[in-house]
Order: structure tokens, then sequence, then C-alpha cells
């Protein structure tokens, strides 16, 4: 904290003229900013109240719920969208009370923000103006423009969208319409309705008519060998036993024979479809009968009315009845084969109708399958051409005012809180920033500049509560100019004087001449202080000396043992007495005339004059003072090179103004001076 103390009292007037400057720029921002009003207000966006729900067969159904808008799509960002439009703003414009003609401001939508609500369904609208009648009508203006706004956007989309839809609908109808139809005409062609009953039903027929054409079969082959075995014990076909009892020629036996054999086979035909409680089967079985009486009678007729036995016999009796067995078993063969073969074709027909079944299956799926999809997308163009018509507030809903626009009755800028705390903030930052490159040009001086400088010894010299050290001889002096009278006398020192410099103004030097000066006399040393000092000569001005060249040889006896050679400051003077060796033969006549310990020159700043340097070369023992917090790592690194240079010889370091309460003293001899050494001085 010392050391930033340190920086900040060295720099103290760019900082007063910089911080001034922040607060100028800081009162005329407040006092000439426009002042401005804010108007607020809430819109709030009403949830949707259509509950319409459609079935759309295999496509499923369609709920109002999927009408609504995407996930992805946050209804209050187009709301905000719209609001903060080019087209909303001029229409605004237009009846703004601030209106120019044809002078709309480029940023003129930086009076206007919105901001939606979290969670919510409400906006926040605020509006700026000069006045707070200005940015209420502002803000009413907005909110009626953009009511208009959504009713126009709303009837296009409305118009747009019943007129897509009617066009969609039509060729939807008109594609259901071909399905259907396709799909009857194929179910007419193909007489496929059902196709798992009509498999079923298809096998079932199949597996009974089989049965019954084996059964028909086996009994037309009964019936066959039955007349072949009659005919074979006739020893005569049936033809021939027929006419051999007078029956060839009778026509109604011929009739009646083709009759029954007709009825034969419509009663295997029907048998081999329908069951024998039919009607007609009855009828048929009726009508057989009979046929067969009448003809048994041509038969006993044509053989003389003779009963014939079952016993086959040569007379006529026995005869007529084989003969009417044989013609009756060849009618039931003929009949019973007719049947047999009707009934194979059936079963082709079945077995081709079965075998065609799956593709004609595929078929009607497939016309069902684009029959209902077609449905199912009539009725959702449908519903939705509802939906357009039941909630015309789908896309653009009606945005209702929940809070007319207020404005407070204090202007809403310039903040002046804000101002300030920017101007507090430039202040700090532009300090630092400022602090930082001054600093950065010309650092303090840290102990790593001096730790690898060579010096004989380094003594810190505590803070004096009077700097002005000579106006107060009697004032009892600190133990550490003692310690550095003592340190310099063990000091061999040529022709026993001694230069006492510092790099710059205000780093002791002075101070530390006089002190050193008295602790040496006290110790019993004749000391001699000579104000090298040509520019300024502040040891003559405090011991009211300040009208008396030092050329002259007037000491001022300061107390027992120690006197002052004073100088009179004028420029360019000890230039005139260098150059021609006045100095240097002073000095020798001092020592050679006055009987002096220690003769200490307090010269001037070895940055600030070109003095101090020729001095070194005369006085070559050199004592170099530095101040923490005051010495400069240039003006010091420079002072190290220019005496160097003149061959000056630095017999020490005196730390100055060290704010500690005890500082060790410390005695090097051709030692470096550490840098744990000056930390802690």
């Amino acid at each position: 904290m010392n050391k930033v103390g340190a920086i900040v009292a060295r720099h103290w007037l760019p900082l007063v003229v910089l911080n001034s400057v922040v607060a100028a720029i800081a009162v005329f921002v407040a006092t000439t900013s426009v002042r401005e009003w804010t108007s607020s207000a809430q819109l709030i966006l009403p949830a949707s109240s259509s509950n319409l729900e459609a079935n759309l067969g295999t496509l499923g159904s369609l709920k109002n719920s999927d009408l609504n808008f995407s996930p992805q799509l946050n209804p209050l960002k187009v709301q905000q969208s719209i609001l903060t439009s080019e087209a909303l703003l001029d229409a605004t414009w237009l009846s703004d009370p601030q209106n120019k003609p044809g002078d709309k401001p480029r940023d003129y939508a930086k009076f206007f923000k919105v901001a939606p609500q979290e969670q919510t369904t409400i906006m926040r609208l605020t509006v700026t103006g000069a006045s707070p009648e200005v940015a209420k009508q502002r803000a009413a203006s907005l909110i009626k423009a953009y009511q208009n706004r959504l009713n126009e956007l709303r009837r296009v989309n409305n118009e747009e969208r019943s007129q897509f839809s009617r066009k969609q609908r039509e060729d939807a109808q008109i594609r259901l319409a071909d399905a259907q139809k396709a799909l009857a005409e194929f179910k007419e062609t193909t007489g496929l309705v059902s196709s798992d009953e009509q498999i079923k039903g298809v096998v079932q027929t199949l597996n009974a008519i089989t049965t019954v054409q084996a059964q028909a079969q086996a009994q037309a082959q009964a019936s066959s060998d039955r007349a072949k075995f009659l005919s074979s014990r006739l020893g005569m076909n049936s033809k021939r036993a027929i006419q051999s009892i007078d029956l060839g020629e009778n026509q109604d036996y011929l009739t009646v024979r083709r009759r029954l054999t007709e009825i034969e086979v419509s009663l295997a035909k029907l048998q081999s479809t329908y069951t024998e409680a039919m009607p007609r089967f009855q009828r048929l079985r009726e009508e057989r009968d009979a046929l067969q009486q009448q003809l048994q009678g041509y038969i006993a007729q044509a053989s003389g009315n003779t009963q014939g036995d079952a016993n086959l016999t040569a007379s006529t009796a026995g005869r007529a009845t084989l003969i009417q067995q044989l013609v009756l078993a060849e009618g039931e063969a003929v009949a019973q084969q007719e049947q047999a073969n009707q009934l194979t074709q059936k079963i082709q027909q079945l077995n081709s109708v079965l075998r065609s079944l799956p593709q004609n299956q595929a078929r009607l799926f497939e016309l069902q399958r684009q029959a209902e999809v077609a449905e199912g997308l009539y009725k959702g163009l449908s519903a939705q051409a509802q939906q357009s018509s039941i909630d015309a507030f789908s896309a653009y809903p009606n945005v209702q005012v929940l809070d007319p626009p207020t404005v407070d009755a204090k202007p809403s800028s310039p903040k002046t809180s804000l101002i300030a705390i920017n101007a507090l903030l430039a202040a700090l930052l532009g300090s630092a920033a400022l602090v930082l490159l001054l600093e950065a040009r010309n650092p303090l001086l840290s102990p790593k500049d001096l730790h690898a400088i060579e010096f004989p010894f380094v003594v810190s010299i505590p803070r004096l509560k009077s700097a002005n050290l000579g106006l107060k001889l009697n004032t009892e002096h600190p133990a550490e100019f003692q310690r550095l009278a003592s340190t310099v006398s063990l000091q061999p020192l040529k022709n026993r004087s001694l230069l006492v410099t510092s790099a710059m103004m205000g780093e002791g030097k002075t101070t530390v001449t006089l002190g050193l000066a008295i602790a040496l006399a006290d110790l019993g040393f004749r000391v001699l202080i000579v104000d090298g000092d040509f520019q300024r000569a502040g040891l003559s001005s405090q011991f009211g000396q300040g009208h008396t060249s030092s050329i002259d040889n007037k000491f001022i006896k300061i107390q027992p043992n120690l006197d002052l050679m004073p100088t009179l400051p004028q420029s360019g003077r000890f230039m005139d007495i260098a150059t021609r060796g006045k100095f240097e033969r002073s000095l020798a006549d001092i020592q050679s005339t006055n009987d002096y310990d220690y003769i200490l020159v307090d010269s001037a700043p070895v940055s600030q004059s070109t003095e101090t340097a020729m001095m070194a070369t005369i006085v070559s023992n050199v004592l170099l003072v530095i101040r923490p917090g005051e010495s400069l790592r240039n003006p010091v690194n420079d002072s190290l090179g220019e005496l160097a240079q003149h061959s000056a010889k630095l017999i020490g370091l005196v730390i100055n103004a060290v704010n500690t309460k005890s500082v060790p003293y410390t005695h090097l001899s051709n030692t470096h001076l550490s840098s744990e050494t000056l930390v802690k001085t």
C-alpha cells in the first residue's frame, strides 16, 4: 500500500487532470442528454378453443392439436417479429406526434421494444418518447396498427388457405370416386367379396362335389356292370332285347325311356348341389318313379302281361323281366355317368377359381387400400377446411391488450446513477491505465535494479519528523546517523573528502549531508560542509547565506567542529570555476590551511546537472542517497552510469526515509547489495 500511495503521490497532477476531465464529461452528458419517458403495455395471446376431431379411416384421426404450431416454433417470437416489422413501424409513424412528412428517422425502431415473458403468453411492450404524451400515443398507435395488421394477415391467410383447400378437396374427391369405382367393378367381375369366407366355401364345396362325383362314378360303373351282366345272360344287347319283345317300334316306350333318362340326369345334377329335401328334387323323384312304372307296364304288356321272377328262365315272362332290368340298368348307367362327368367339370371349375383366388385377393386388397387412402385424404382435407373456417385465428391469433399503455411520471433517461457509475468506472480504469503508462515510462526503483551493483556499505535512515534538520541543530538525531558517521570514519577516503549526491530532487540528499556532518562532529571530528549546489544553494539558503560566494572562502560556523562553506546560486557559475581549476585549488587550500578531518560536498542531483559529474572527478569518493517511493529507476541508472564514466568511487549507499521503526544497521565491505537488504530497508 505504501508503494501504491507513493506512486499515486508522484502522479497526482495527471490523475487530478484526468479525473477532472471525466467528471466534466459526466456532468456534460447528464445536463445535455435528451430526456425521455417510457410507456409500457402488456399484450396476451389467448389459447385456441377449437375442439375439432375427425376420423380419417386407415390414416388415423385428426385433432385440432395437429393443426397448431410446431414445437420448434415459438408463437411469441412470431408476434414479436410482426410488432417490430418495418411495415408496422411505417404505419405507426403516420400517426406519430413528431411526424414530419417524408422524414422518418432511420433509427425509429429504437423507440419500441418487445419482450416476451418466459413461461407465459404475455408480451411486454415499451415505447420511449420525448414527453409522456408522445410515449403514450406512440404505444397506442403501435397497438392499433398491430391489431389492424393481424386482421389483414388473418384475412389474406384464410382466403389463400380456403382457395388451396378447395382445389385439393376437389382433386381428392375425384380420386376417391375413381378408387371406389375400380373396386366395385373388380368385385362385380370376379365375384370376390370376402376372400377368406369365399376360399373356405369353395374348398368345402370342392370336397363335397368330389365325394359326390366319386359316388356317381361308382354307381355308373355298377349300373354298367349290371347291364353287361344282364346282356350276357340274355345273349343280346338292350336294343336287340327290346326289339325281341316288339318294343323297338313303340314310340311311346321310347319317349318314356328318353324322359326317364333326362330325369335321372337332372336328379344327378341336383344331388351334386342340393340336398334331397329340396321340393324340386322330390318332384323329380316322384316323376322318375312314375315313368319307371309306366316303362315297366310297356315291357309287361309287350311280354304278355306276365310278371317275371328273379330267376333267369327261358320263358317269356322271365325274359321280359330281364329285359326290363337291362333297360333300366343301362339308363341308370348313362345318367350316372353323365352326372359324374358334370361333377368332374364342376371340380375343374372350382380348382380354377381356387387357383385364381390369391391373385384376385391381392388385387382386391390393393383396390380396397387405395379406396381407403383416398377416403382418408378426402376426409382430412375436409377436416382442415372445417378447421380453417372454425378457427380463423390459428396462424394470427387475436392478441388482446392485458394492460393499456401507462407512463411513469419520472423520465426514464438519462439515468444519473448510471452516468455516475460509468464516470466512476472510467475514472478508476483511466487512472489505473494512466499510472501504468507513466510508471512504464519511468518506474520506481526496485531492489532488483541495484542487485548487481557493489557498495562497500548500505545504511538506512528512518523517516524524520522534520525535513529541515539544519534549522534544529539541537534536536537529538537518530542513531542511524551515528552509525553512518561511524561507518564513514572507517572508510579510507582520499583527501578525507566525500561527495554526497542523489539521482534526482527530493531524495533527502541535503538532509543526509547535514545529519552525517553533525554526527561526525559529535564523534570529535572537525567537519566542513561545502554547498556544491551552484544552482539552488539549499544549505546556504537554510542558514541565511544566499548572497555569499563560496570562492571567497568565507566559512560559517554552525556548531563546534562544524563549519559551512556557502555558495552563490548562479547559473553556469560552476562551469567557469571548474574550467579554471578554482574549485580544485580551493579544496586543496582548505585542506592545507584548515585542519578539517572531513570535507562533505553537498552537490546537485546527478540527473539534473552536469556539475555533479565534474565534481566527481575532483572529489572521487561518492555517497549515493536514494529514497523508497521517490527514486526512479531510469534517473538512478543514468546517474550511476554517468558517475562511472567520470571514474567516481561509490563508497556507500544511504536509503533515506524508510517507513520502519527499527531498521538494523548493515555494514558490508566489498560485497554485493542484496535484494533482501533493500527490501528490509
